[in-house]
């Protein structure tokens, strides 16, 4: 059974950083999609960042790029979102998820079809 972990969230003010961990088990795939999402209060969840095991290709929302990174370590079956310069839009409960196979590298790998497991979320506050 593949279990997903989240860990990190916190309270940060503007401009503060974080490192959000999810710890993947029971996932055999040599190589898959591994994500991560937010979903606000009263909004919709939606992809932040994807990154593919294989190749290692990645891909960012608009919203987050260049401040957000996206990184997994095969050997602690583990990937990380690394979040600088954070913003009170980034607010939100962050769920790490993984799916066989995404459009790696295109706006569509970050839509929620591609992904079967989800973790149970973190959340991130960010005050102004």
């Amino acid at each position: 059974q593949v279990r997903l972990v989240e860990s990190g969230g916190d309270s940060v003010q503007t401009g503060g950083s974080l490192r959000l961990s999810c710890v993947i088990s029971g996932y055999t795939r040599a190589g898959f999609c591994a994500a991560w999402f937010r979903q606000a209060p009263g909004k919709e969840r939606e992809g932040v960042a994807v990154i593919f095991t294989g190749t290692m290709t990645t891909h960012y929302d608009d919203s987050v790029k260049g401040r957000f990174t996206i990184s997994t370590d095969d050997a602690k079956n583990t990937h990380y979102l690394q979040m600088n310069s954070l913003k009170p839009e980034d607010t939100a409960m962050y769920y790490c998820a993984v799916g066989p196979g995404c459009p790696v590298g295109t706006p569509s790998s970050l839509t929620e079809m591609w992904y079967n497991t989800w973790g149970q979320g973190t959340q991130v506050t960010v005050s102004s």
